[in-house]
């Protein structure tokens, strides 16, 4: 029972409007900062990875493939990506998958 005199606040029932917002409030900084702040911030890294695909990066699409950028297409929304030497797929840059690009180039870095 002593949640819901935690809730009604003041007497009388100002209160309880008061408190409803503060926790609606608190709601919205908390999904902002858990959900929305890091959705922009990977939209953000997505865009720089794509901008920066050159020939010959070793990347991983979303299917898994395993290749290395021969040539990025005129539209710029497409590539050709060599799966072993003298074979190419078309394939869209949007299909391209950073987090494992990303993981199989930190593999293939020299440890020092």
């Amino acid at each position: 029972m002593h949640h819901s005199l935690f809730l009604m606040g003041a007497p009388g029932g100002g209160g309880n409007s008061s408190v409803l917002l503060i926790y609606l409030g608190l709601m919205f900084v908390v999904f902002y900062f858990f959900m929305i702040r890091p959705q922009s911030q990977k939209a953000k890294k997505q865009k720089a990875f794509m901008s920066n695909l050159q020939k010959g990066d070793k990347v991983v699409t979303i299917a898994g493939i395993h290749g290395t950028i021969y040539k990025i297409n005129d539209d710029n929304a497409t590539m050709q990506l060599e799966v072993s030497p003298g074979s190419y797929l078309k394939i869209e840059k949007s299909a391209l998958s950073m987090e494992w690009t990303m993981a199989q180039q930190k593999a293939a870095e020299p440890t020092k």
